[in-house]
């Protein structure tokens, strides 16, 4: 983890020398859990999300991105339209913190020296990797296995966003995870001599979603955008 911080601090250095437009600020929304535990609807979030977000726009049309998100996700039989859920009365709760790093597509050239309003839809992908206590449901209660693990996903986000005042870029967007992880809810135990307790679909991993707004300040020189002849 500690190289791994590293080689992001010496990128966004060797970003920041070049003088290119950077953007940096806040991730605030809220988050749903899908998956074998709790409700299966796709956009209903149920807790706080925040966190922190970087760009390094490396063009009118693109941009790098980065960001950091904390958030508890949580899932209740009781709130599932599916009777055998409801019937079971499962749920549990789990903190998270994801660390996210990818690409964003603009649909229109977004060019942040414009002396005019501008805005325009785009799309967000990448890989992402969140931290989470591992759990699993003894006698239908949720019960600590005191380990915690890294789930590894694929992001899937569309937004908008605004320039909004001076230097301010105001954005709205919807983010959907797809996991490589099925132990999120507890319905996989992270230990391995613990079979007798899966339960639920074990072909389909977990998803989570963010739905939010990011609010960020941009600074840097106005990149060139050109090609060298």
């Amino acid at each position: 983890m500690r190289h791994l911080t590293a080689l992001v601090i010496s990128i966004l250095a060797i970003h920041f020398s070049h003088s290119q437009i950077n953007e940096l600020g806040l991730y605030l929304g809220g988050s749903n859990f899908i998956g074998d535990v709790g409700a299966t609807d796709y956009i209903s979030p149920n807790q706080l999300a925040v966190g922190g977000i970087y760009k390094w726009n490396r063009s009118r049309r693109h941009s790098y991105r980065a960001s950091l998100i904390f958030t508890t996700l949580e899932g209740k039989d009781i709130n599932s339209d599916d009777p055998r859920r409801i019937q079971r009365g499962y749920e549990f709760s789990s903190n998270i913190v994801e660390a996210s790093i990818g690409m964003e597509f603009t649909f229109i050239e977004f060019n942040l020296h414009s002396e005019r309003k501008i805005s325009t839809p785009y799309l967000h992908t990448g890989i992402t990797v969140a931290k989470h206590d591992n759990h699993y449901f003894l006698n239908g209660m949720q019960t600590p296995e005191n380990t915690s693990s890294w789930a590894y996903g694929i992001p899937m986000t569309l937004g908008f966003k605004t320039t909004f005042i001076d230097n301010i870029v105001l954005g709205i967007e919807i983010g959907a995870r797809y996991t490589f992880s099925d132990e999120l809810d507890g319905s996989v135990p992270d230990a391995k001599w613990r079979p007798e307790y899966r339960f639920g679909n074990i072909n389909n991993n977990d998803w989570y979603t963010f739905s939010g707004i990011t609010l960020t300040y941009t600074f840097g020189e106005n990149p060139c955008y050109c090609v060298n002849e």
